[in-house]
């Protein structure tokens, strides 16, 4: 997956901006959730995070407090440095976080988590509660015109194709899988707090 995103960098804002290819999108009140989730974010308080899959810092811009991103993809992380320049940025392996126990008050992750079949959630889960004791996940939302598990194809700007194993969730079931508190309940993504 890392070759995905390395190409996918430059274009992975758009899907969140309603441009490019999700220009013609229909998502009802879209905007008005990125920026409640947004909100709620920026709502936390503040702690030393590990923004996991930190992607291009679309979300790891919003969180409080001292942040480091972690991604495999270089590219990516290039991305993260220019949106969310107060963060410091490593690259490197989500299920083998390079990072002693306790490093951080805060393992966050943003769309990452839906993309994990059970193995590699398993292994993250462990790694994330043995870097920090707080775990907040963000993802998207099972919604009536999807199943709670696919296999997408996601067709960059280039041409190239890709096939993404994705997970969408319940508030509720994304509780119950991690523990804690509901943190973002929309038609769009939901967030949980454990």
């Amino acid at each position: 997956m890392k070759a995905y995103y390395d190409r996918r960098a430059p274009e992975y804002d758009e899907w969140y901006l309603g441009s490019g290819r999700f220009a013609d999108r229909d998502r009802p009140g879209w905007e008005t959730e990125v920026e409640a989730l947004r909100a709620a974010l920026e709502g936390l308080p503040p702690a030393r995070t590990l923004d996991v899959a930190c992607g291009t810092g679309f979300l790891t811009r919003h969180l409080p407090g001292e942040v480091v991103g972690l991604d495999q993809s270089g590219s990516m992380i290039e991305e993260a440095g220019r949106q969310a320049p107060r963060a410091s940025y490593v690259v490197g392996d989500a299920l083998d976080l390079p990072f002693d126990d306790g490093s951080f008050d805060r393992v966050f992750t943003g769309h990452f988590y839906g993309h994990l079949e059970t193995d590699d959630r398993e292994t993250f889960l462990r790694e994330a509660r043995r870097v920090a004791s707080e775990l907040v996940v963000v993802d998207s939302a099972l919604r009536p015109d999807v199943e709670p598990e696919e296999r997408q194809e996601r067709i960059l700007n280039d041409g190239t194709s890709w096939e993404v194993y994705k997970r969408y969730f319940t508030p509720e079931g994304l509780v119950e899988e991690l523990g804690g508190d509901v943190l973002f309940a929309g038609r769009w993504f939901v967030a949980a707090r454990s």
